[in-house]
């Protein structure tokens, strides 16, 4: 009993491989098979699902305050909320619709969104994929490869002409 408590004293406690778990606030241990990986270290994987890359994007999207979500469609023609009875209007505080494909350490994401009358859409377009682009990094650590953007409609503020009687 003496030998089977001494080998167990004698063997460290720690990880996989004989290396002791991080401590808190230390770095993240680098592979040991060499691998660059992203989200990839010697006791795992971390994987992104497509739905939470495409919520992430969309979030980065409302930090710009001239960028949101745009009234829904058919058949790639925009319904205005007040032509149709229960329809999506646009709205540039609501989450933009989006989509994202996640591929090892790279990603893509497409966003449909809409900018306020009368900024520009390139403008507009172009800070919005340059933030989005700047925010899934800080917060994921992923490249994305490609930010697709619809701009399908424009959010205007003024009201709707007075009806007449």
């Amino acid at each position: 009993m003496t030998a089977t408590a001494t080998a167990a004293a004698a063997r460290p406690r720690s990880g996989q491989h004989g290396k002791p778990p991080p401590r808190a606030g230390s770095k993240t241990p680098t592979p040991s098979d060499g691998s660059t990986a992203l989200g990839r270290n010697e006791w795992g994987n971390i994987t992104i699902d497509n739905s939470v890359m495409a919520k992430l994007a969309a979030r980065a999207v409302l930090d710009h305050p001239h960028a949101g979500a745009a009234a829904s469609s058919v058949l790639g023609l925009t319904l205005p909320g007040a032509a149709v009875p229960g329809a999506k209007s646009t709205n540039l505080d609501a989450l933009p619709k989006s989509s994202a494909t996640v591929d090892g350490a790279t990603a893509t994401v497409e966003l449909t969104i809409s900018v306020r009358w009368p900024h520009s859409v390139a403008k507009v377009a172009g800070e919005v994929r340059d933030h989005v682009r700047r925010r899934i990094h800080e917060l994921t650590g992923l490249d994305l490869l490609e930010v697709r953007i619809a701009v399908t409609d424009l959010a205007t503020t003024s009201n709707p002409p007075p009806r007449v009687s």
